[in-house]
């Protein structure tokens, strides 16, 4: 009898996969729910992205394979986006890598740094992928805290408390997701001597940090970092392009190196017009992150808060990200016990912190992208049934 790799064992289904289907289902039967679940953008791309897409398909030379390591005018845009916003300089020919989306870079320097039953530091609560993927891949998986009275930034001293002489990767995510938690210098600063001290490679994957947020930070900003860390970055959120897949890596030349070794066995690149569209878009102006990440989130934030409100839970207004991240009520035994009720009730599908951790097992997770009069929508469903 033919049985699956004993590795699908280690994972179950992604939430998200599993839940949309009865979502689907609720919907096919004319319960017209509401999705603040996903942080998928709902707004375009900028003008300019969108035309040079359609210019370069309609290219008849530009449908073949492109290099694995990006094209120039890619690599070069990337660069200057870190130098234009961050105040970070990087050699485009050698400290960049795009990306088909930060999954896959999860994956790829997975397997270019961990061994088969060496350590990976992963956050808790934290982004599921980077548990799940650690285990296909055969890493063993050490939790380290993120606690609300520390401001969700790791918790140093207890780090230096644990046997870390297996432990080869450490995950970071700020601006924090799912809690909103912001960057902090200071905490930048930590994690790279942090790194040095113990020869692991930090990896900051930092997708978030032009929304809500209006001072952008990057963890190679602090001396030094390029020499033992990795910075993610995405254009799904920051640039409205979730469904395009085009994000980057920036590390030193060696780091870089590996990775592409492992990237270029497994794809062999993305097509040239998302590309040179994505290079277009990198050159959006100050203006248009303003509207698009900035402005627009901040409307549709006041109604989040509401609903907050509404189901008594708390919440830090300080928090940043597309997502406002809120404890629930003692009342309930469990996260599920409400966010059921509100999708069942009240139509309206939000996100159960458990499944970013234990330690989000008492909180809830409210996406803000959708449109402002759904949003509202959804806040008059739950007033009315919750």
């Amino acid at each position: 009898m033919i049985e699956p790799a004993k590795r699908l064992g280690l994972v179950s289904e992604y939430y998200f996969s599993r839940k949309l289907k009865e979502v689907a289902q609720m919907n096919a039967e004319g319960k017209d729910i509401i999705s603040l679940a996903i942080g998928s953008p709902d707004m375009p791309p900028s003008q300019q992205t969108i035309d040079k897409l359609c210019e370069v398909a309609n290219d008849p030379a530009a449908h073949g394979y492109q290099p694995t390591m990006g094209t120039t005018e890619l690599r070069n845009a990337m660069a200057d986006f870190y130098r234009r916003w961050y105040n970070v300089e990087l050699n485009p020919q050698s400290e960049i890598q795009p990306l088909i989306g930060s999954k896959e870079g999860i994956l790829h320097v997975t397997l270019a740094f961990v061994n088969p039953g060496e350590q990976v530091l992963v956050p808790n609560p934290g982004y599921p992928t980077y548990t799940s993927l650690s285990k296909i891949l055969g890493a063993e998986i050490v939790n380290y805290d993120l606690l609300e009275d520390n401001g969700w930034q790791p918790d140093f001293e207890s780090l230096e408390k644990m046997d870390l002489s297996k432990v080869k990767l450490m995950w970071t995510n700020y601006p924090n997701m799912p809690t909103g938690g912001a960057a902090r210098m200071e905490t930048y600063e930590r994690l790279v001597a942090f790194a040095k001290k113990h020869d692991i490679v930090v990896v900051n994957d930092n997708p978030y940090s032009f929304i809500l947020n209006e001072k952008p930070l990057s963890l190679l900003q602090v001396p030094g970092a390029k020499d033992c860390c990795i910075e993610f970055n995405s254009m799904s959120k920051s640039h409205n392009m979730p469904g395009w897949r085009v994000g980057m890596l920036a590390s030193n030349a060696q780091f870089v190196q590996w990775i592409l070794k492992i990237k270029s066995n497994i794809d062999s690149g993305t097509f040239r017009g998302i590309q040179l569209a994505a290079a277009e878009a990198y050159h959006n102006s100050e203006q248009w992150h303003r509207e698009a990440n900035i402005e627009t989130y901040r409307r549709r934030r006041k109604y989040a808060e509401q609903i907050m409100d509404v189901l008594g839970c708390k919440y830090d207004p300080n928090q940043v990200g597309m997502f406002l991240w809120g404890k629930i009520p003692e009342k309930y035994d469990d996260v599920e016990e409400l966010t059921e009720r509100v999708l069942h009730e009240a139509r309206v599908f939000i996100t159960p912190g458990f499944i970013f951790g234990s330690n989000g097992k008492r909180y809830i997770r409210i996406s803000l992208c959708a449109k402002e009069e759904k949003i509202r929508l959804a806040l008059e469903r739950i007033k009315k049934t919750i």
